[in-house]
């Protein structure tokens, strides 16, 4: 008996803290007691809130979504803390198939947030975003826009690699995305390219029939008020080379942007 207890309680501990974790992520600094009152900044709660009389409260009218919190500790704090809730992140199934997360790595404080897909087989190997054939082409791409890849800051919307380097699942990228969206109000970026319609879709998402990477790339849009270039990703490129002039004219326009110009080929 004394071991079954253990057990529960063992498990209770985990799912608490699993769940702390979940509402942390999302930002979630507030609640409604059961008694009707509120409780400290620091009580969380993914529930409806319930009346003493034990109705649910009916919810607030629904509100624009918020940026998160402007980050306390200094960026290169606030990342590596990032980077470790990432790999101990255990919320979809693609933790039982990674064998290295991959967070990103770059600048602390960025002009340029380049946002991919996925992790593939030499990233979720190594851990690092971005250095398979399609990564060195994005190296090259950036080089020639006059930066050095440590100067700019290169994610993925999700963290794990999906087996057999499949798309995404709308309920991972769900998952996922606080994450990501936490690196972002860390980072700063004066503009973000998304790469690929994942990407595009996963941070961007739109109701708006037809709408393709095709079609949106070259556009700008908006996110939490940062400038947003939507292109081809590198690994299109690579079945595609006359697409690449496509995503240098885009790219042309990020620099632009940011008033800069790109330096002479040598």
């Amino acid at each position: 008996m004394d071991g079954d207890i253990k057990q529960r309680l063992a498990k209770i501990k985990k799912d608490v803290e699993s769940y702390i974790d979940y509402l942390r992520e999302n930002n979630v600094t507030e609640i409604i007691s059961f008694a009707g009152g509120r409780k400290g900044n620091n009580a969380v709660s993914g529930r409806p809130p319930v009346s003493a009389a034990g109705r649910s409260v009916p919810p607030a009218p629904a509100a624009e979504k918020q940026a998160p919190e402007s980050p306390a500790g200094p960026p290169e704090e606030e990342l590596e803390a990032i980077a470790a809730r990432v790999a101990a992140c255990s919320k979809c199934a693609l933790h039982k198939t990674r064998t290295k997360t991959v967070p990103g790595q770059g600048n602390c404080r960025p002009d340029i947030l380049f946002i991919g897909e996925a992790p593939g087989e030499d990233e979720d190997r190594q851990g690092i975003a971005f250095i398979g054939r399609a990564g060195q082409l994005l190296t090259r791409l950036i080089v020639r826009m006059g930066y050095a890849r440590e100067e700019v800051f290169i994610a993925n919307i999700i963290k794990c690699r999906p087996p057999n380097n499949r798309k995404p699942l709308p309920e991972e990228m769900k998952t996922c995305l606080p994450y990501l969206e936490r690196q972002i109000a860390v980072l700063k970026p004066k503009v973000m390219v998304l790469l690929g319609a994942t990407a595009l879709d996963g941070l961007i998402p739109s109701n708006v029939p037809g709408r393709t990477i095709s079609r949106t790339r070259g556009k700008w849009l908006e996110y939490q008020g940062i400038p947003v270039m939507p292109t081809f990703h590198p690994s299109y490129l690579l079945r595609n080379q006359s697409a690449m002039w496509d995503v240098w004219a885009d790219m042309e326009k990020v620099l632009a942007h940011l008033g800069r110009k790109a330096p002479p080929k040598k």
